[in-house]
């Protein structure tokens, strides 16, 4: 690739989504608009949460990117090969060697620092959307802190099974103000968003909406008092390859046996304790 501009982006781009990225920090969980640039990728796979990237990323950084818990899936590859080739930056796949880390659908096993920033993409980035498709009400009902179609979402569902059925992109309120949409991570990893460490950037080029969590912000999953918020439960599972059992796991069938086993979803996290494992060894 031509390097005509550092990190493929123009710079009064790049400059556009930083005070972007400023503003929505400024005022978390609200969705800020933005101008979504054109990409060699097409809208709906991660075109927003890059743009965070390259306008972030300098030649200091280190970059991991994972999808679905994989740092070789064709979308994390992809990605990471566009950005380094576009600014020549160290990649890893360790959670905690990385300064930028985005990620499609999946939040770390690995506790995030205050020197790091997490990237999540997000495809649908308005919470309200399943409930009122025009934006203009949206905003109105973000003005007024009108969520109560959410809870009431929730309540149907408990009604009907007898437990809230999502199990991906759970809303949650940011800062005691703003219902926002954490992207499809399994609802195993929102109580993670709550005080983290780290910088959480959420970007949605298709929307052209960025939004943000500072570090040590509280964020909260919807739930009632008598029906509390619960991830998903993993309970006398483990994971075949290395038996933890404090992570997010993969059910996987064997094709030849037909034996249901689980795995853990985070590959590199998984890699590091076999490493651990390994080295206790000797």
């Amino acid at each position: 690739m031509n390097r005509i501009n550092y990190a493929y982006l123009d710079e009064n781009s790049k400059k556009e989504i930083r005070r972007t990225i400023l503003k929505a920090v400024s005022i978390p969980g609200y969705q800020v608009p933005f101008a979504s640039r054109e990409l060699p990728i097409a809208r709906g796979w991660g075109t927003g949460g890059l743009q965070i990237t390259l306008s972030l990323v300098g030649d200091e950084d280190i970059l991991k990117v994972i999808d679905q818990g994989s740092d070789e899936s064709v979308n994390a590859v992809n990605i990471k090969k566009f950005v380094v080739d576009s600014t020549g930056v160290d990649t890893t796949i360790h959670t905690s060697d990385a300064t930028i880390i985005q990620s499609r659908h999946r939040v770390p096993e690995v506790p995030l620092n205050e020197n790091q920033i997490l990237v999540l993409q997000v495809p649908m980035p308005e919470p309200l959307r399943s409930y009122e498709r025009h934006e203009r009400k949206t905003k109105e009902m973000h003005g007024h802190e009108d969520y109560s179609v959410a809870w009431i979402n929730i309540f149907e569902q408990i009604v009907k099974f007898n437990k809230a059925s999502m199990h991906a992109d759970y809303p949650v309120i940011v800062n005691n103000r703003y219902l926002m949409a954490p992207s499809p991570i399994p609802r195993f990893d929102n109580p993670k968003l709550d005080n983290n460490n780290a910088l959480i950037l959420l970007g949605a080029g298709r929307e052209k909406k960025i939004y943000a969590i500072p570090p040590f912000t509280n964020v909260k999953s919807i739930d009632f008092d008598d029906y509390p918020f619960e991830k998903e439960d993993f309970k006398g599972k483990s994971c075949k390859i290395t038996g933890a059992t404090d992570v997010f796991l993969d059910e996987i069938k064997d094709e030849k046996t037909g034996e249901v086993y689980y795995q853990t979803n985070d590959q590199s996290y998984m890699l590091e304790l076999l490493n651990e494992k390994d080295r206790g060894k000797f």
